[in-house]
């Protein structure tokens, strides 16, 4: 890492200008070069995340700008429907994926300070994998898996999912969940928590499910939604209405993860009249 070893130069440069010079003695100088790692580390910190916050500014303006454009094509649709239902969600849906790329392209502005601060390049590789995901480009997916660094709850479910949907042995995906669930405070592993007790009922392990949500309904507040849907499904498993087990509560999170297809409800219109309008 550049930063790393700049400020080793820095500082082992300040250990011979003191000594040296007789400023200080060997072992003072050693002693002052130790803060002059430090403080250049800092430096180039600082600058580095400046630039790459204003690269992250530019990205999420990016997309809250194109999300935006494309909510208000799809309101103006509601309001006025014309055409093809399918053809109109078609279309949105490319919106979706041009924007997406878009973003992608934008992450390219990461890459100058990938060699500058530690763990940067999978920061980067994590951003681009979410991305890949929502493309369902899968094979993009499991290639930056490996690279990248999974802190938050919903690329640690992303993990997961790919985890099950490659039909990884359960003991892997089970060391994923407690690595990731060891990093979350209390309130914040309802999601993940769920994740995981659904992949145990399609592995057809409902105890170790129950197990698990049990424990997480302790962890999390189940008050509200969606953390409510904890208790459900634990409730559900203790009563072997397996069927009854859902996620849906959780609704865009999880159905990004592609795990499940949400459910479609078409309204029923009531029949006409036997005489027309006026019947």
């Amino acid at each position: 890492m550049y930063a790393v070893l700049i400020s080793a130069l820095v500082s082992a440069a300040t250990v011979a200008a003191l000594w040296l010079t007789g400023f200080a003695r060997p072992m003072w100088a050693v002693f002052w070069g130790v803060p002059a790692f430090g403080a250049t580390m800092l430096a180039i910190g600082f600058i580095v995340r400046r630039r790459v916050a204003k690269v992250m500014a530019e990205l999420q303006s990016t997309i809250a700008e194109g999300q935006k454009a494309i909510q208000a094509r799809v309101s103006a649709w509601q309001l006025r429907p014309k055409g093809d239902p399918r053809s109109f969600m078609d279309s949105i849906q490319k919106k979706q994926a041009e924007l997406i790329h878009q973003a992608l392209e934008l992450t390219g502005g990461l890459d100058p300070y990938r060699h500058w601060v530690p763990f940067m390049q999978r920061q980067i590789n994590t951003t681009r994998m979410q991305f890949w995901y929502q493309l369902r480009r899968f094979d993009k997916v499991d290639e930056l898996l490996p690279k990248c660094l999974v802190l938050d709850p919903f690329s640690a479910s992303m993990k997961l999912a790919r985890q099950y949907s490659t039909n990884v042995e359960i003991s892997d995906i089970e060391k994923t969940y407690r690595k990731a669930r060891a990093r979350l405070r209390y309130n914040q592993s309802a999601m993940l928590s769920s994740v995981m007790a659904w992949i145990y009922v399609r592995r057809n392990m409902p105890d170790a499910a129950y197990q698990l949500l049990d424990k997480a309904c302790k962890d999390n507040n189940t008050d509200s939604e969606p953390n409510a849907t904890l208790q459900r499904n634990r409730d559900a498993l203790a009563n072997n209405r397996v069927k009854q087990f859902s996620n849906a509560a959780f609704g865009d999170a999880w159905y990004a993860l592609f795990l499940e297809e949400p459910k479609i409800r078409y309204e029923r219109r009531p029949p006409p009249g036997r005489f027309g309008k006026f019947g």
